[in-house]
């Protein structure tokens, strides 16, 4: 499915995608919970654990549709990641039997170098950031003649994304306000791509990482700083492209928080409801728990948990 030159998604788009891809991802679960759980004051709190996908974060979604609806060449798949991205390319290619090579900053923890390997795919270590493997991954696809996957940029990836949203809406019909941690923004993207403005879409990062505050700053995708406890996950250095205008149209806005806010809510989500999230996982609640974010009077509160590439729970001091 290739990108028109209209940068917006319709939701039925990710009805389609969504049909293709369904029996080859799992329809994450969400937990009800109460802000009393974390020590806020008490309102509704409707968590999607999308860290129970496939590949232990939402990328698989993405991953599946670029190899789907695109046409693969002999030569297989290349993918630059900070870990999550190239974790679920590696599952994804694995699955149709299709060669991969993912090039992964030396940020990447090792858990997720672990599983870019368990799933087959050769593993280059290239840079010490996104950027970094990405240059080098562009040069390995004109060498090699590998299709590219890229982590957010791509318009398959977008709508692959999109599925968080279609799910978590009938899951949750009721939900006044979604929070989502941001990245490179195809996340939130697709997402937002699915509610298109019926309810409010509030963006998340690292202060160390505020790629898409400054890209909406600038009016446009800007470099922004890329580091922090979340970098291999959260700091791809500029927002993509396609995302930005269905930013500017259907992000209402966007916050940042502190690494040791970050560590906090990873903290707060396990000793509450024992999910062990990495840190981009945690980023979007730790806007509730910083109190960054502050629900008004009966707000119904959505946040996604969107990754769980972590060593069990490391982030105990």
């Amino acid at each position: 499915m290739a990108a028109t030159s209209n940068p917006l998604i319709d939701p039925s788009q990710i009805l389609a995608v969504y049909t293709r891809i369904r029996e080859h991802i799992r329809r994450t679960p969400i937990l009800a919970m109460d802000g009393s759980d974390f020590n806020l004051s008490a309102f509704p709190v409707i968590l999607k654990l999308e860290l129970f996908q496939h590949t232990g974060s939402f990328k698989a979604r993405g991953a599946l549709t670029n190899l789907m609806m695109r046409d693969v060449p002999p030569a297989g798949v290349v993918a630059a990641s900070g870990g999550n991205h190239g974790v679920a390319v590696a599952f994804a290619a694995q699955k149709f039997n299709v060669a991969a090579r993912i090039f992964v900053p030396s940020v990447a923890s090792p858990a997720k170098r672990q599983r870019i390997e368990e799933y087959g795919a050769t593993l280059v270590i290239a840079g010490e950031r996104y950027a970094d493997s990405l240059e080098a991954s562009k040069l390995w696809q004109e060498e090699s003649g590998a299709m590219p996957i890229h982590a957010f940029d791509q318009m398959e990836t977008l709508l692959g994304q999109g599925t968080v949203g279609l799910e978590f809406d009938e899951q949750a019909p009721e939900l006044d306000t979604l929070l989502v941690a941001v990245g490179g923004g195809g996340l939130i993207g697709g997402i937002a791509s699915w509610y298109q403005g019926k309810i409010k879409m509030v963006g998340v990062e690292p202060e160390t990482a505020p790629t898409l505050a400054k890209a909406l700053e600038a009016g446009r995708p800007v470099d922004a700083e890329a580091g922090g406890i979340a970098a291999d996950s959260l700091a791809p250095r500029r927002v993509g492209e396609l995302m930005f205008p269905i930013a500017q149209k259907f992000v209402n806005r966007v916050l940042l928080v502190s690494d040791d806010e970050i560590r906090a809510a990873q903290e707060q989500l396990w000793r509450a409801a024992r999910v062990a999230a990495e840190p981009g996982g945690a980023t979007g609640l730790a806007a509730l728990t910083s109190r960054k974010y502050v629900p008004t009077k009966g707000e119904r509160v959505g946040v996604l948990i969107c990754g769980g590439n972590t060593t069990a729970v490391d982030f105990f001091r």
